[in-house]
């Protein structure tokens, strides 16, 4: 981990334990340290060695600088932890005492390398300490709360150490919140039970285009998945690792609940804006990309200096491959609990794992962690594809299987977020331990631990998890299991503590303030992301040249736009509570108002009951330059709003790409579903939409084109038309196309990209990751699990649509970056 020169067994070294008798007077317990902590109050610990004092406003702590790139050891000055020294070659050498024990232990020494520490720290682990290490905590949304009783509930009471952060990336709120709560933890360290800093986590939260959480507070900001993989150039993704990377680091967060490498075949899916797109080789380069990079640490020279202080934990996501729901459905809620694999393709999408997700090139080797789908895999027939059961995967044995015997993976295996949940299949409500369904919460974590599963996501109680070692010792007695509990439970600690080791949190877990203040959305990366986002941008349409070159995007201060508004219905209900209604110009005024000496749009038409009933268009756009009209893909619902299911709970319709209603009675939609249950009386349960109409919550987008087209059509003047799609899936372009001047589309981008793009700050430069396919009967007849299989829509320009297609300002783009996947 970090480079040294020090002879671990052969040298001969004097050690000065300079603590724990000289400065305490009786030893404490964990819990008493705990019930006795204020990170506020600084220890009477006298530490006979220099240190450097910091604070952050709330949490003091003391930082000692190993030499001969050692690492820094930091420690809560509230907290009661012993700091070791050896002196070695008259240098001394400081090293935590994380059982309090005064002896330099192995699992203590950062000379040795993680996997050796961490085999020694598992066997000394307290059966609740690692029943608290398989728990990886619901999300913690409200850093600016500080550090509540809760928390330290579960880090205290259930062994808590793997926390979700996922609230704003503010750095001063973050950064004395991780602080508060490593000092907390440090104060729990004893001989019976040895101290385990917090592993803080994080799903995406770079992606410059989100509304939800990820996207508030200070960070740089780069293309989705999708957006990334637009950009056909693993360069690029590398670059955003590593920025990436230390701007986690500076948040504290040491592990990234991602990348999302499923491979999208079935263009309908919610989640394809997650992905790297639909073509394996792809897939597999960017996985490769991210993974790799974010596992390393880099010197100046861009050297690649294995795990270090920028280093996070990757856990690539979903196994075995979560892109090829039925008819496009999500497996977060039970509508979408079968994935389906019509065209026999399951090893292509395995190999996003195997290839760009685990057999990885330089000092990281594998990915540290991996995340299951939440998904039964069958065939064709709807058989089960691995297994005998129709369980999920982390249900499923030999799914592990493919992972731990076939590919020899001895890293984490994380569910998703609420695998173990009851799941009572009900529309509201979320659940996904398909096949246990009416099973006891304690048989079901016993049932994932058997499959070969270390952690569950979203588990804040441990007793479900210490019932299941019970539940393993009676089956190892009885002669049922050939491993007994305690072996099994440290075989998870050892792999969970691992990524904890290498990336050095044991020994300086605290964040510096001001230094983080710096990392976080510093210049050069947020002009690299941004630089990312234009790079990812794709042009699909530019007739008579509409979109052009511009020396100096100042030139449009002089010109009015015009952006049409639009709205968006909701969802009346999801698992997640209903998405309310919203409404608004397609694109952003205030941006818009930075490149324009006027932006105009739609007037709202409100009832006496204050409800919106639509918008008024201008009068005429006589006085207008430009009409730029933003659209968002047709939205069919998120995760949680049970997209392809009616509210009563047993209607299904299609999930649709375009934006006027879709009924599904095409000679391509399939009458009998490939998945479902077996019902009471054997049968099997059908799931097809067929004869049923989509529902499309954000249909205005296309209103909001053909009135702007009708509106230029009155004016007396030639007033180009430009579409910004904002897309996270596939769009049926035909609705509209022809009627528009200029396309272009980004993926998970700003705003103000968009408008770069439109007004010719930068030539486009972007390729689609994904087919935009000719219409829905196509997309009927494609198959779920196979990737580029439909026919592409060919435009008025007749140019097609397909994987790899995309304009600059000299026509198609035709360069090498395309050239190893046609």
């Amino acid at each position: 981990m970090f480079e040294n020169n020090l002879l671990l067994k052969s040298t001969v070294v004097t050690t000065s334990l300079l603590l724990l008798s000289a400065c305490q007077t009786e030893e404490s317990s964990g819990a008493e340290k705990a019930e006795n902590f204020d990170e506020t109050t600084e220890s009477t610990t006298n530490y006979e060695f220099d240190y450097k004092k910091i604070s952050d406003g709330v949490t003091d702590f003391g930082v000692v600088e190993n030499p001969n790139n050692g690492p820094d050891i930091s420690f809560s000055l509230s907290s009661e932890i012993n700091i070791l020294t050896e002196e070695i070659d008259g240098e001394d050498y400081y090293f935590k005492d994380l059982n309090d024990n005064n002896n330099l232990d192995e699992f203590e020494d950062w000379r040795l390398d993680a996997e050796t520490r961490a085999e020694a720290l598992a066997k000394e682990l307290s059966t609740d300490q690692i029943a608290g290490l398989m728990l990886f905590s619901s999300h913690e949304s409200n850093q600016a709360d500080g550090f509540t009783d809760d928390q330290k509930n579960y880090l205290e009471n259930d062994n808590l150490r793997n926390v979700l952060h996922a609230g704003p990336s503010d750095v001063e709120d973050t950064v004395t919140w991780t602080n508060q709560m490593q000092a907390f933890v440090e104060n729990l360290g004893s001989e019976e039970e040895p101290m385990i800093p917090v592993n803080f986590s994080s799903d995406p939260r770079s992606t410059a285009g989100e509304t939800a959480y990820d996207a508030e507070g200070e960070i740089s900001r780069w293309p989705s998945n999708l957006g990334m993989a637009a950009t056909f150039n693993p360069d690029i993704m590398r670059d955003f690792s590593k920025m990436s990377s230390e701007e986690y680091r500076a948040l504290g967060i040491t592990m990234a609940l991602g990348p999302q490498i499923d491979l999208a075949t079935e263009p309908r899916w919610t989640r394809v804006d997650g992905t790297f797109g639909e073509d394996s080789k792809l897939a597999v380069n960017m996985a490769e990309a991210y993974t790799n990079e974010s596992q390393s640490t880099f010197d100046e020279d861009g050297n690649d200096l294995g795990w270090g202080e920028n280093s996070i934990a990757i856990m690539n996501k979903h196994f075995p491959g979560d892109g090829p729901g039925e008819g496009g459905r999500e497996a977060h809620t039970f509508e979408g609990k079968f994935g389906i694999y019509p065209g026999d393709n399951f090893e292509e999408h395995l190999s996003i794992f195997t290839e760009g997700g685990m057999n990885l090139s330089g000092e990281t080797e594998k990915t540290a962690s991996i995340m299951t789908s939440y998904s039964i895999q069958v065939d064709s027939e709807g058989d089960v594809l691995l297994g005998d059961s129709p369980v999920a995967s982390a249900y499923n044995p030999e799914v592990l299987n493919v992972l731990r015997e076939d590919n020899n993976y001895e890293g984490i295996v994380v569910t998703d977020w609420g695998v173990t949940g009851e799941n009572n299949n009900e529309y509201g409500e979320m659940g996904a331990s398909f096949g246990y369904e009416g099973t006891s919460n304690e048989e079901r974590h016993f049932a994932v631990i058997k499959a070969g599963v270390d952690m569950f996501g979203g588990n804040n109680d441990k007793l479900p998890v210490l019932a299941a070692y019970n539940m393993w010792e009676e089956a190892y007695e009885n002669g049922e299991l050939e491993q007994s509990a305690n072996e099994r439970f440290q075989e998870s600690a050892q792999r969970i503590i691992t990524p904890l080791f290498n990336v050095g949190i044991f020994e300086d877990p605290y964040l510096d303030l001001e230094e983080s203040e710096e990392i976080v959305a510093s210049n050069d990366k947020v002009e690299a992301g941004y630089q990312a986002q234009l790079d990812s941008v794709v042009m699909l349409k530019n007739k008579n040249e509409t979109i052009k070159p511009s020396e100096d995007v100042t030139e449009y201060e002089d010109q009015t736009v015009y952006i049409p508004s639009t709205m968006h219905t909701g969802f009346e209900e999801g698992a997640m509570g209903p998405t309310e209604p919203s409404h608004g110009p397609g694109m952003d005024i205030e941006v818009a108002e930075q490149y324009f000496g006027e932006v105009i749009t739609d007037t709202e038409i409100i009832n006496e009951d204050g409800e919106l009933t639509g918008f008024e268009q201008p009068n005429n756009l006589d006085n207008v330059d430009l009409v730029i009209i933003g659209m968002e893909s047709p939205d069919n619902g998120g995760n949680f709003d049970h997209a392809g299911l009616d509210n009563d709970g047993e209607t299904y319709y299609p999930i649709s790409l375009q934006y006027r209603p879709y009924t599904a009675d095409g000679d391509n939609v399939r009458r009998e579903s490939i998945g479902g249950d077996i019902l009471e009386d054997g049968t099997k349960e059908n799931r097809s939409y067929y004869g049923n109409t989509s529902q499309i919550a954000n249909e205005y987008d296309l209103d909001s084109v053909l009135n702007a087209v009708e509106l230029a059509e009155q004016s007396e003047d030639d007033i180009p038309l430009v579409v910004a799609m904002k897309a996270k899936n596939p769009v049926i372009m035909s609705e509209f196309e022809n009627e528009v001047d200029a396309i272009v589309t980004g993926f998970g981008v700003s705003d103000n990209a968009l408008f770069d793009i439109i007004l010719g700050k930068q030539e486009p430069q972007g390729l689609l990751p994904v087919q935009f396919p000719e219409d829905m009967d196509t997309v009927e007849a494609q198959l779920e699990d196979v990737g580029r299989d439909m026919n592409p829509y060919i435009d008025s320009e007749g140019n097609s649509y397909d994987f790899g297609y995309g304009l600059n300002y000299n026509g198609i783009i035709d360069d090498a970056r395309t050239e190893k996947y046609k």
